[in-house]
């Protein structure tokens, strides 16, 4: 349940990461608002799923999903370039957050 919580948490974070561009600094209502929300339920995810997962890998990977799903998304909606070099990083990010789930008490 707790790693459950954790993927949700970082899908959040994603959410939120990328609703900071469409808030234009806070200055949009609807955006702002909704950009709020994912970050206030994505640190209350986090914060449950590190009852039972050990803080250090919960963070790691919480922040991992976020930068992985921010980056990917980076490319796919504001087509921000994308090189081998920086796919290779976003592969050893994937592996890193893989790392962590499988090295991690259970």
């Amino acid at each position: 349940m707790a790693w459950g919580l954790l993927v949700v948490a970082g899908l959040l974070e994603v959410c939120w990461a990328i609703g900071l561009k469409y808030t234009e600094g806070f200055t949009r209502p609807l955006p702002s608002v909704l950009t709020a929300s994912a970050i206030v339920a994505s640190m209350y995810l986090l914060a449950r799923a590190a009852r039972e997962i050990p803080i250090g890998t919960a963070y790691g990977v919480w922040v991992g999903i976020g930068a992985l799903g921010a980056a990917v998304l980076g490319v796919v909606l504001f087509r921000e370039p994308l090189s081998v070099a920086r796919v290779a990083c976003l592969v050893m990010l994937v592996a890193a957050i893989v790392g962590l789930k499988l090295t991690a008490p259970a």
